[in-house]
């Protein structure tokens, strides 16, 4: 949430001359919705920037009804400023929910599951599904490795059976309430928080 301000008006004079910083941003002021350090700088320098310290993390998103939530699962994966976002199937997808994070980050398609599966294989990157579905282990009990890849399905539909197929492991969020399972937007950041909480936050 965000309860204050986050833009900046135009820079005073002298302006800084460092290569990073966008002249008109610097003329005009800044409304982006970024950390301090990054105003009035270029987005390709903002993501050059990021690049040097991105978690090992990597999620997935199978796309395959241009789900809404994929834009708010891009955005959660640039708060945890995670090192690849991979999109199988479909390129065209909702970014309004990124709300311009996509920018920052680095994206890869894949045209299909068998396509995806055999980079994760070259790459000895397990793949963890995100899904409520028989046989699914619960998150909290699982120990998620370091080189992982979440994936996540569409809203309501979920993964498909060949996504699942593939999968080392598949996890599911522990709920206490009356409804099935929550938005996949907000068990994206669940799990990937999960993740960053075994590997960093705890050390």
């Amino acid at each position: 949430m965000q309860n204050t301000p986050i833009g900046v008006g135009p820079h005073p004079q002298p302006w800084p001359t460092d290569s990073h910083f966008d002249k008109t941003l610097l003329e005009k002021g800044d409304d982006r919705n970024v950390l301090d350090k990054y105003h009035y700088w270029k987005v390709d320098a903002i993501k050059a920037d990021l690049d040097t310290t991105r978690v090992p993390l990597e999620i997935a998103i199978e796309n395959l009804s241009r789900d809404y939530n994929m834009g708010t699962i891009v955005r959660c994966a640039n708060a945890f400023n995670i090192k690849r976002v991979h999109i199988i199937g479909r390129k065209q997808w909702n970014k309004r929910g990124a709300m311009v994070t996509d920018l920052y980050m680095n994206i890869l398609y894949h045209d299909d599951v068998q396509a995806f599966k055999a980079m994760m294989a070259k790459e000895k990157r397990e793949i963890i599904a995100v899904d409520i579905v028989e046989g699914a282990e619960e998150l909290s009990k699982v120990a998620l490795p370091e080189s992982t890849v979440l994936v996540f399905g569409a809203e309501g539909p979920g993964l498909s059976k060949e996504l699942l197929s593939i999968a080392t492991h598949t996890v599911m969020i522990e709920q206490l309430g009356s409804t099935r399972s929550i938005n996949v937007g907000v068990a994206a950041g669940i799990a990937m928080y999960a993740w960053v909480q075994q590997h960093f936050l705890t050390r």
